[in-house]
């Protein structure tokens, strides 16, 4: 069955997905108010989520997206990603960031969709979370900004 993707209101967003993606329901929260929502669903069931904010003068940036669990390492993340890139490119914008911790599968994701490091937040993690965040068993401390610019020859 193929993947069907659709935006819906922020507030409904799959909280527990999005989770998966930023630990702090906060933060994830404070999205909403200014976010696109986007679910990607197989059948009934949602497998996906994600939340865009515009920056303004044709930026946006994917503040989370999340794959369940069960479905990770399946391709869904690859095509929810690019169904959003290729949303925003449509929607005329000029380019979308994303901020990561410096290393990790999800560093070589968007590495792999083209988008490249523009700059470092030091100590993001830190200054940002009242609990230490961690991947892999390692503490995170800096964001990694990605930014993946549109060009008028991308189909």
């Amino acid at each position: 069955m193929s993947l069907q993707i659709q935006e819906v209101p922020a507030m409904s967003a799959p909280m527990e997905l999005l989770l998966l993606a930023d630990p702090s329901e906060d933060k994830v929260r404070s999205y909403f108010p200014r976010s696109k929502c986007f679910v990607a669903s197989n059948g009934e069931a949602v497998v996906g989520a994600c939340l865009v904010q515009p920056l303004g003068a044709g930026a946006y940036e994917l503040m989370s997206i999340a794959i369940q669990p069960a479905h990770q390492k399946s391709g869904h993340g690859t095509v929810l990603l690019k169904w959003v890139i290729d949303f925003f490119r449509k929607s005329g914008a000029s380019q979308i960031e994303v901020g990561t911790g410096t290393f990790g599968y999800q560093l070589a994701f968007y590495q792999r969709h083209g988008f490249r490091v523009t700059a470092i937040d030091r100590d993001f993690f830190i200054k940002n979370y009242p609990e230490p965040v961690f991947e892999d068993g390692i503490q995170l401390f800096d964001m990694l900004r990605l930014t993946l610019r549109y060009t008028a020859d991308v189909a």
